[in-house]
């Protein structure tokens, strides 16, 4: 199922995801030569991805669907409930809201890099809320389970982010290298490339 929301997002997006990608890329590219700042290859792949994962998100999150039916929840966990525990529905709707945020949340505390959780939890309700708010004016549901889930994939991604920051401060040197990295962000780009072609159609694997 989520694989194929994802094939759906790429679909849909793959034209203009490519157009903004390469934008960013040749701005980003003379910006830094133009500030003469050294190019980190890995340190700009991950900023490059974590912008489109964003865009992606939020492209999901707004989309219409046939079927949508617009409503307004505020019974905190009435919706989480009326699933069965395991089926696809609340793998979909519990467990799905909870991993997009997660990602989001890792992104947002690696770029600010907070102290305590609290900034990633008040960044994550402030953009849940505004999800849910834009929701309900293009034909979908305002429901507060969906906040209170995007909220706590929010501090998992901030408890992740403070998992690997230890992990990474306590590698050898060898494997705190930029070549290391950048070696990992390529192979990774490649994986993406191939799965993106597949997708869109542009070769069969």
């Amino acid at each position: 199922m989520f694989l194929n929301t994802i094939e759906s997002i790429l679909n849909d997006n793959w034209p203009i995801l490519v157009i903004f990608v390469i934008t960013l890329v040749i701005v980003r590219f003379f910006y830094l030569r133009t500030h003469r700042e050294k190019i980190s290859f890995y340190r700009e792949f991950l900023m490059i991805i974590s912008i489109c994962y964003i865009f992606l998100l939020f492209q999901l999150l707004t989309k219409v669907e046939m079927n949508s039916n617009s409503g307004f929840n505020i019974i905190p966990f009435q919706e989480i409930f009326r699933y069965e525990v395991g089926s696809r529905l609340f793998i979909f709707n519990v467990f799905g809201n909870i991993m997009a945020f997660v990602l989001f949340g890792l992104i947002v505390s690696s770029y600010i890099k907070p102290k305590t959780v609290v900034p990633p939890i008040i960044i994550s309700l402030l953009v849940s809320v505004t999800v849910e708010f834009v929701q309900l004016n293009i034909g979908r549901s305002f429901d507060v389970d969906d906040i209170i889930l995007n909220v706590v994939g929010g501090l998992i991604g901030f408890l992740l982010y403070i998992g690997l920051s230890a992990i990474k401060d306590h590698l050898p040197r060898i494997f705190q290298r930029d070549g290391i990295y950048n070696l990992i962000c390529f192979i990774i780009i490649l994986v993406i490339i191939f799965y993106i072609l597949n997708v869109t159609g542009v070769i069969n694997l």
